[in-house]
């Protein structure tokens, strides 16, 4: 497929583990010493100390471990695999009983290297795998916020807040705010208000070359933006936010496996469509 590609060095791998996840660690060391047998060279480094000078990232956590590794090496084109020890891991391609097997397949070839897209804001300053959410200052109030979409106004929406969401996203905070699963071979966002009081707004699907901007009015100090819910900036409300697919692809390997299509992991891992047992 398009978005698809069979390229990866195993020169020098970075073991990326986080600090805050129990056993992460212990499971970077483990990780380190199979692909020493297999004469790989690697380094161990925590999510808060990103090694520079490698050819691929191995992640130790969760999903928020790998989306913050993807913010930082996307623009250095780095492709990263995924270890969980997470709770749902749905980006995470590894269990920590499967790593000698993940690690044979690299090895062997068995991996794609698929491009995921990215959002953009304030000059490029702020990348995204997942979303890019606004909410006002004070989180006991809803904010009022100004949508448009190629400069053209779309709607005012009284909400808790807003999300745009790329596809790899929409299993995530736009979910649970009622927004569409899309697939990430699919490029496209998605805009979903965030507890709106109006039953007449509704997640937005539009075509990502599109700019969406927002803006609130001056009874709001200030706007809160964050960035795959971990990065969060305080902007001043009656700026134009601009957000935007980001010319950078995050790079994510996914090993050939049983099951291991984007369909099957949403039934595997959400439930999705599977019927309540008796």
């Amino acid at each position: 497929m398009k978005n698809k590609e069979k390229l990866l060095s195993l020169d020098k791998i970075s073991i990326v583990y986080n600090e805050d996840v129990a056993e992460s660690y212990k499971v970077a060391c483990h990780t380190q010493d199979i692909l020493k047998t297999r004469g790989i060279n690697s380094v161990t480094n925590s999510s808060k100390n990103f090694a520079q000078d490698v050819s691929a990232v191995i992640t130790i956590g969760g999903d928020g471990t790998i989306l913050r590794a993807a913010r930082f090496y996307a623009t250095k084109n780095i492709p990263i695999l995924g270890i969980n020890l997470g709770r749902l891991g749905f980006l995470a391609q590894v269990n920590t009983n499967e790593i000698e097997q993940a690690v044979d397949k690299l090895i062997q070839g068995k991996y794609c290297i698929e491009n995921r897209m990215m959002l953009s804001s304030l000059d490029d300053k702020v990348l995204a795998l997942n979303d890019i959410v606004i909410k006002g200052d004070t989180f006991s109030r809803t904010a009022k916020l100004f949508l448009s979409i190629n400069d053209k106004v779309v709607c005012d929406y009284l909400a808790d807040g807003i999300i745009i969401s790329t596809p790899t996203g929409s299993t995530a905070y736009t979910l649970s705010a009622g927004g569409p699963v899309i697939s990430p071979d699919l490029e496209a966002m998605v805009i979903v208000p965030i507890c709106p009081h109006t039953l007449t707004s509704r997640p937005l699907v539009i075509p990502a070359y599109e700019t969406v901007k927002i803006t609130s009015c001056k009874t709001c100090n200030k706007l809160k933006l964050s960035s795959d819910g971990q990065d969060t900036i305080d902007i001043n409300a009656e700026e134009f936010i601009t957000i935007k697919k980001s010319e950078t692809t995050a790079k994510l390997i996914i090993l050939e496996k049983e099951d291991n299509e984007f369909y099957s992991i949403l039934r595997k891992k959400l439930q999705w469509g599977v019927a309540p047992e008796r």
